[in-house]
């Protein structure tokens, strides 16, 4: 599925929650729910992490939950970084 767009996130780029970079490591791993690879292609979830990552960099951090909406916003790809001890989830909203 091409043509996600990362939609504004609801708190202040400025908000010290505002603080996630969305970078796998052993202690944060990068898992994506089934539904999400079987909704979007497996490159699809990379590339909008990837948007995710330049993003971050660019403002210094992001809140946990970051949204991509397709352009006939039928469809939403989620990302939840848990912090530690968790992990960086791509999900649909109907996995939350």
């Amino acid at each position: 599925m091409q043509g996600l767009q990362l939609q504004p996130q609801e708190i202040s780029y400025d908000a010290n929650a505002s603080c996630n970079f969305f970078v796998p490591s052993e202690d944060l791993p990068f898992v994506a729910t089934r539904a999400a690879i079987e909704q979007f292609e497996e490159s699809t979830i990379v590339t909008c992490l990837k948007e995710l990552q330049a993003e971050a960099r660019q403002h210094n951090g992001l809140d946990y939950l970051q949204i991509f909406e397709s352009p006939d916003q039928c469809k939403k790809l989620w990302f939840i970084e848990d912090g530690p001890g968790g992990a960086i989830t791509a999900l649909l909203p109907d996995d939350y």
